[in-house]
Parts: C-alpha cells; structure tokens; sequence
C-alpha cells in the first residue's frame, strides 16, 4: 500500500492512501494534549494513529477508534514502528458503537468531522474525516450525547472543531451534558478558525 512520511516530535508515522493526513487541526491537539501516567485514553476517529501513539508514550492505555479500515490498518502499523503496539488497541467502528458499555475513560480527544458537507456527498473512505453533515454537526452532536457516560468522575474531553459548524453551540450542548468548558487553543486557517475544546466534569 502506498502511502506518506510524517515527522513530527521524534516520531514517523505512515499515511495511507484514503486516511486522514494530519493537518492544523490535529497539530493543535497534539500540541495540547495532557496525559498522566495512569491515564486510560479514548483517542476517537485516530486516522492514522498520530495521536494514539504520541499519547501512548505517556498514558498507561489508548484504545482508538475509526470507522475507516484504512485507518484502522494504518493506526496499527504506526503503533508498531512507534513501539507503542502493546499500549494501543486499534478497532473499528462508528463513534462509540464498538465501545463497552462500561469502559470508562479518563481523557477522551476527538479530532471532529465538522465540515457543513452534505452526508451523501461521501465517495471515498477519507470523505469520513471531515464530513459532517449540512451544519457540520452531525457527528459533533452524536459524540456530545455519548461522550460522558464514558468519562470518569475526573475526566475530561478535547474536542477540535470549527467556526463552521458554531463553537458556541457545542459548548452549549456540552454544558447541558453537565460538563465545565473552556476554549484552550486556536489556529486560523483560510476561511475558518480551528478550536480545541476542554471539557470536564469537575472545574477546568
């Protein structure tokens, strides 16, 4: 299979054809993540692993979810060159749906679908990336709604979204889930400004 080189902090990373090349939005993630050696950590929609693995090196568990095969296969790979493979358990799936019902974690990130997009205009695998429905809210709401019955009691989620498909309402949503949020980064890129969101279930 044919894919990309991606350098970055130290670590290399393969991008398949069809998976997600990190870009902005996943940089600020990275560049902002958090993790605590006993962390148990649900990296959603990983493409290709970049954050799994650069989380892993710190956490004491990631399992990382997407519904592209392709990713999936490419998340393991980099797990396996990162020498992270035995921290990271790679499955596939649509959002929380290959899940346990009660596994619960202590950091959630997701690198959101949120493009205003029309769901049928999906060809290719990757088109599930950034995909995210006429409002560009179509999977922001549906991960809003599960995300915490996955969290612990001191647990907390980042989110990366756009200016296209309106912060304010997604942390409007959040704090009617009970959670405490706080905007921690920004980057504008072209015609939009990418936003990482924190949430948590105890005072940011």
């Amino acid at each position: 299979m044919s894919y990309k080189l991606l350098e970055y902090e130290g670590y290399t990373f393969r991008v398949f054809n069809n998976v997600y090349e990190p870009a902005e939005d996943t940089f600020l993630l990275a560049d902002n993540l958090d993790s605590r050696s006993d962390d148990v950590v649900l990296d959603m929609g990983t493409g290709c692993g970049i954050l799994a693995v650069l989380i892993a090196s710190n956490a004491r568990r990631v399992v990382a979810v997407d519904v592209n095969p392709h990713a999936v296969r490419c998340a393991r790979v980099n797990g396996g060159i990162n020498e992270v493979s035995k921290k990271i358990n790679v499955i596939q799936g649509d959002l929380f749906e290959p899940i346990k019902e009660d596994e619960i974690f202590n950091l959630i990130l997701f690198n959101a679908p949120y493009l205003p997009v029309k769901e049928n205009e999906r060809t290719e695998w990757i088109d599930y990336a950034w995909v995210g429905g006429e409002k560009g809210r179509t999977i922001i709401d549906r991960f809003i709604l599960s995300a915490p019955r996955y969290l612990k009691t001191d647990g907390r989620i980042l989110l990366v979204q756009s200016t296209l498909s309106d912060v304010d309402e997604t942390l409007e949503k959040l704090n009617s889930q009970g959670l405490n949020t706080s905007i921690v980064g920004q980057t504008k890129v072209a015609f939009e400004t990418i936003t990482l969101i924190r949430a948590g279930k105890q005072r940011n």
